[in-house]
C-alpha cells in the first residue's frame, strides 16, 4: 500500500519505520484469511482525496465500518446506494439543526473531502464484523503522524473530535494555533450526551472565516 499524493514526502519517513513492515505483513495475512475493509485500493482514500496542502479541517473517526460494502476509506462516509449508518444519520440531523441543510438521501462525504476536510480514521482497516480487530498493529502510529503533520501547518486548522477516542488526540495539537471542536460521539448510544446541539459545522466555518480562510460548503450533492 502506498500514498501517492503530496502526503508522500510528508509521511515518507513512516514507511521506513520498523512498525510499517510489520503492519503490512499483518494486513496481508488478515486479507488472506478474512474479509477486510475497506478494499485494498481504498485504504488511503482520505489522503488521496484531501491533499496535505489543502487540508483545513480534520474529522477524526476510529475504525472503518465493518459491515459489507460500507467502508470506502473516509471516516463516517459510505458510498451512494449503501444505507446511511446510524452515526451518520445523527451527523446529518445535526447538520440540519445547525445550518438548515436537508439531509441527503445518501451517505457519501467525498464532497467534503474535496474541499479540504480530511476524513481520517485512526485505524485504517478492520476485519469484517469485528470492530477494533486491527487496533494496536501500527495504524495508530501512522495516523498520529498524519495528525502531527497537519498540526505543524502554519495556518489555522479546525479539528473536529467526536467521542472519547478522538478527543484523546487533542494532546497532539497546538491549541494556540488551531481550533478544536469536541463533543460526544454521534453514535445513537451517545449522541444525546452532547453531540446533538453542538453546532460543529457553523462553528467550524466561523473559525475558518475568522482566520481568513474559505468556509466549507457542507451541502452534499443529491
Amino acid at each position: 500500500m502506498a500514498v501517492i499524493t503530496d502526503w508522500n514526502p510528508v509521511l515518507s519517513d513512516e514507511f521506513r519505520q520498523p512498525y510499517w513492515a510489520g503492519l503490512q505483513h499483518f494486513i496481508a495475512d488478515q486479507r488472506a484469511k478474512f474479509e477486510v475493509f475497506p478494499p485494498h485500493d481504498e485504504v488511503f482514500a482520505a489522503l488521496h482525496l484531501t491533499p496535505f496542502a489543502s487540508t483545513r479541517v480534520v474529522i477524526l473517526g476510529q475504525d472503518p465500518y465493518h459491515g459489507p460494502g460500507q467502508a470506502h476509506g473516509l471516516c463516517f462516509s459510505v458510498r451512494r446506494g449503501v444505507r446511511v449508518p446510524p452515526s451518520l444519520t445523527n451527523v446529518f440531523a445535526e447538520l440540519g439543526n445547525d445550518l438548515g441543510i436537508t439531509p441527503p438521501k445518501h451517505g457519501n462525504l467525498e464532497a467534503w473531502a474535496r474541499q479540504g476536510v480530511l476524513l481520517l480514521n485512526t485505524c485504517l482497516t478492520v476485519r469484517s464484523g469485528a470492530a477494533g480487530s486491527h487496533h494496536g498493529q501500527g495504524w495508530e502510529l501512522f495516523t498520529d503522524q498524519v495528525i502531527r503533520a497537519v498540526n505543524a501547518k502554519l495556518h489555522r486548522v479546525v479539528f473536529i473530535l467526536w467521542g472519547a477516542a478522538a478527543r484523546r488526540k487533542k494532546a497532539l495539537l497546538d491549541l494556540d494555533r488551531h481550533v478544536v471542536i469536541e463533543s460526544a460521539h454521534p453514535s445513537p448510544l451517545s449522541a444525546h450526551q452532547g453531540f446533538l446541539g453542538s453546532r460543529p459545522f457553523s462553528r467550524t466555518n466561523d473559525a475558518l472565516v475568522a482566520a481568513g480562510l474559505t468556509p466549507i460548503d457542507w451541502r452534499l450533492p443529491g
